[in-house]
């Protein structure tokens, strides 16, 4: 198949769910995203170049290195890097997704090509009108910023406090995998305007009603904690470990909930960051307890007692 927009391969049309090779492949791709902002970021560094985010990587073109990567060396190798990363993430203007051209807000200009669904704090959503496919554009906000991530501190009557905050491009993609890893609506990452807004491509679903009590389906793989551990300021603050590290997952209500094709109820969105290192090092309790629900996700707060004993 090929995306209505781009002509690039795609995975994703309509309600059709992704088959178990297909999601494999879609979750390669995130993956290989990742790795490949990695890997620009650290050419870029070796080159002396100082991003104020990574949006200035994430938009950074070859065209500005490629007279010094006949230098060879660092420039030769980051203009590999930028190279490697279009073609996880290529650069398309918004004209090729039918919006107008030299307009001051062309997201809220009518476009014959995409059916206007609903916006949110992140992005706004679209109906592909070729392949009744999910369209989402995450606008980057104040100070080059773009998503939502968590920020951690220590709490007052908790180990740690997690509050929403803006994100940027990594936290962004890192959701992005994390909604596919935690068995979600199947989702690729399009493009990225000159602008900065990222488009990815999502399964249609049925959307649930306003204020529907989702803990009844959230997805498996997420792990309860104890309050002790963590409070956070968003609906069903959970532990999901992806490759075996620890991850933050909230923000679990019925609008980032979508029925699929199946009948299942499968996350379309959420707010996340990684177990933040430094710490849960410096609370032996916490990081006994992440040690153990590693490999048993039913282990309490304490070895030998049950949480609501505590």
């Amino acid at each position: 198949m090929q995306d209505p927009f781009t002509g690039r391969p795609t995975r994703i049309q309509g309600r059709r769910l992704p088959g178990p090779e297909e999601r494999a492949d879609l979750q390669h791709d995130h993956e290989r995203r990742l790795e490949a902002l990695t890997r620009l970021g650290a050419a870029a560094t070796e080159c002396g170049l100082r991003a104020d985010s990574d949006r200035d990587l994430v938009l950074l073109a070859e065209d500005e290195v490629s007279l010094l990567e006949g230098a060879g060396g660092p420039w030769a190798a980051l203009g590999d890097a930028i190279r490697a990363f279009r073609e996880t993430l290529p650069v398309r203007p918004l004209e090729d997704f039918g919006f107008a051209a030299d307009v001051q807000h062309p997201l809220e200009e009518r476009n014959p090509r995409l059916l206007y669904l609903h916006s949110g704090v992140e992005a706004s959503a679209f109906l592909a009108e070729a392949d009744t496919s999910v369209y989402k554009f995450f606008l980057p906000r104040e100070e080059k910023r773009i998503g939502s991530v968590f920020g951690f501190r220590p709490g007052t009557e908790t180990a740690l406090q997690a509050d929403a905050e803006l994100g940027d491009y990594r936290g962004l993609l890192e959701k992005l995998l994390l909604v596919h890893a935690l068995g979600g609506m199947g989702t690729e990452v399009v493009a990225v305007t000159p602008e900065g807004i990222v488009v990815a491509k999502q399964v249609l679903g049925e959307p649930l009603p306003q204020g529907a009590d989702t803990s009844g389906f959230l997805p498996s793989g997420l792990i309860e904690i104890p309050s002790r551990f963590l409070r956070a300021n968003r609906d069903h603050p959970r532990l999901f470990f992806l490759a075996g590290e620890p991850w933050l997952i909230a923000d679990l209500h019925a609008r980032n909930f979508v029925v699929a094709a199946d009948g299942v109820h499968r996350v379309i969105d959420l707010v996340a960051a990684p177990w933040p290192a430094g710490l849960r090092a410096a609370d032996p309790l916490m990081a006994a307890w992440l040690e153990r629900v590693r490999h048993d996700p039913a282990a309490s707060a304490l070895p030998g007692a049950r949480d609501d004993e505590l």
